[in-house]
Formats: C-alpha cells, sequence, structure tokens
C-alpha cells in the first residue's frame, strides 16, 4: 500500500472505472477543467451523478491517498482524511493515476490553508497556474510581503496571503460554522461535491466542520451518529440537523446546519444553490430525526 498525493485541484472519486461518462473526460486528465466541466453538465447529467452513483466524493490538490490497487490507468484509493462507515481506513473509490503523484516527504511543518471558496496557485513570474479550493492546505517554505512560498505537488509555487491563513489548531464555535457556511450562499449544488466549486450536502456539512477544527464523517448517515446527541426542543447555531425519507423513521438523506430561528443553511439538491430557509411548513419540518453537535 503506497501514499499518493492528489495532483490537481480537485479529483473526483468514481465509484468504478467505468462509470465516467464522455463529457466527464475533461476530469479524468492532468490538469482537470473543473470550471468547463461543471459549466458543460446539464441538470439531466448533473443529476445522473447521484442516480446512477457515478462519483464517491472529492479530493483536494495537495490531500492525500492510500493506493490499495491498480487496474490499467485508474487506482483504487482510501482517503484517510475522509472517515466512513464504508472502510475504517478511509472513504474508498477510483481516481485516474494521471491526477496522482507518490508522496514526497513533507519540507516544512507548517501549512498554509485557503480560505477563499476558491483562489489561485502562482509560478515565480506570479502567473495563475492552477484554480484551488477552500481548505487547500499546502507546506509553507517561506513568508514574504503578500505572498507564501509553498511545496505543492507541481513543485514550488506562491499563494497570495490574502488567500489563505496559517494553519491552527483552534476549534471554532457553533456561530464561526455558520458563518464560515454563509461565504458559500447560491454556491451550485453538486453531487459527491468536497470543494468550493460545488458541495452536496454532507460535503458542506463536512467541510464547515473541518474548517473550524471539528472532525466528522464524510456521509450524513454517518455524521447523523456521530457528535453528540441534542434534543429537538434545544438546538444551537451550528448543530447539525439530520433528515429521514418516511417522515424521519427512514434512511438519513440530507442534512444542514442549524442558524437559529428555526433556520436551516445547507447545500439542498441538484439544480439549487447553497442557502439558508426557514424549516416551518416545508418536508423538511416532518423529516427532522436528529441533531448532532460536533463543536
Amino acid at each position: 500500500m503506497s501514499l499518493y498525493t492528489t495532483a490537481v485541484s480537485v479529483a473526483n472519486v468514481w465509484t468504478s472505472p467505468e462509470a465516467p461518462r464522455t463529457i466527464d473526460r475533461m476530469m479524468l486528465s492532468n490538469p482537470v477543467h473543473v470550471r468547463s466541466w461543471l459549466d458543460e453538465l446539464s441538470y439531466e447529467e448533473r443529476l445522473e451523478l447521484c442516480t446512477a452513483n457515478l462519483v464517491q466524493t472529492q479530493v483536494l490538490f495537495g490531500e492525500d491517498v492510500q493506493l490499495i490497487k491498480e487496474r490499467g490507468d485508474w487506482a483504487f484509493v482510501i482517503i484517510p482524511g475522509q472517515p466512513s462507515a464504508k472502510d475504517k481506513r478511509g472513504y474508498p473509490g477510483w481516481i485516474p493515476k494521471d491526477c496522482l503523484v507518490e508522496k514526497s516527504p513533507a519540507k516544512s511543518e507548517t501549512s498554509a490553508v485557503i480560505q477563499k471558496p476558491t483562489a489561485f496557485l502562482y509560478d515565480d513570474k506570479k502567473t495563475k497556474v492552477i484554480e484551488l479550493s477552500f481548505l487547500t492546505k499546502l507546506p509553507v517554505l517561506s513568508s514574504g510581503g503578500v505572498w507564501f512560498e509553498v511545496d505543492t505537488p507541481l513543485g514550488r509555487k506562491w499563494l497570495k496571503k490574502e488567500d489563505a491563513d496559517l494553519e491552527t489548531p483552534v476549534k471554532g464555535s457553533g456561530d464561526d460554522i455558520v458563518q464560515t457556511g454563509q461565504a458559500f450562499l447560491n454556491l451550485p449544488y453538486l453531487w459527491g461535491g468536497m470543494s468550493g466549486f460545488g458541495y452536496d450536502c454532507s460535503g458542506f456539512v463536512f467541510n464547515m466542520l473541518k474548517a473550524n477544527g471539528c472532525s466528522a464523517p464524510r456521509d450524513a448517515g454517518d455524521q447523523a451518529k456521530g457528535g453528540k446527541e441534542v434534543s429537538f426542543s434545544s438546538p444551537k447555531r451550528g448543530d447539525l440537523l439530520f433528515f429521514a425519507y418516511e417522515e424521519g423513521r427512514g434512511r438519513v438523506h440530507h442534512v444542514g446546519i442549524y442558524c437559529g430561528n428555526g433556520e436551516m443553511l445547507h447545500s439542498p439538491k441538484t439544480g439549487k444553490s447553497i442557502e439558508v430557509i426557514s424549516l416551518k411548513g416545508t418536508i423538511y419540518e416532518k423529516e427532522l430525526c436528529a441533531i448532532r453537535r460536533y463543536f
């Protein structure tokens, strides 16, 4: 079992090597073309990512994966940073080998973490190289003026300090979780999404918690079993609200972040964007099945 690093801005983790369609080819190369891919996907093609179970999750530039086996141009990997009941080692799935490089020894114990929904990586001439996602983490080699010099799978590059902060182990509050999430209002939903280019419901929650030093599983069904149980009568801002089919008695299918005053911040479904809604009078009011606290 070998350790590899994601070498593209964001890599889809596919259910199988046969899952990608013709339109998905721009996400199989290095570099990937995530903006073009998202722009060209029709509503039906976006929906099919879910209904045909094509994509499992995503990994960010510089994120480590464990390579378990290979099949042709594909690698079956485990993602240690995304806990899952599917595999105790981490989230499993398939990634094109072109999107990965062998992990090299860390050149710094200090990392910069992107804080904007997306931000660019620059070369020595300060020319844009690649657009990266929120929470992309890269080792810092030096810091001067308005730049972080960072070590990347593409070699030595630069991040603007206005786009990233040095990683700190501080744990945020419930209010912090809500505030972090509000920066993504109106971002279109993406099944399997784990980046500032698009989130699914549990990916959105996972990353807003992670940004505030809180750990959770990747998927909503697993998230609903973690953290601390909260009474339906006393939720706080930043708590996670879970929803299940059959008016709360069936399988968990959705998660959002409680904002106070009976409102929820969430990434709803294909065709919609991250929003704040009032639960009163909605299907969610009937389907609420659990409230958990991770902060």
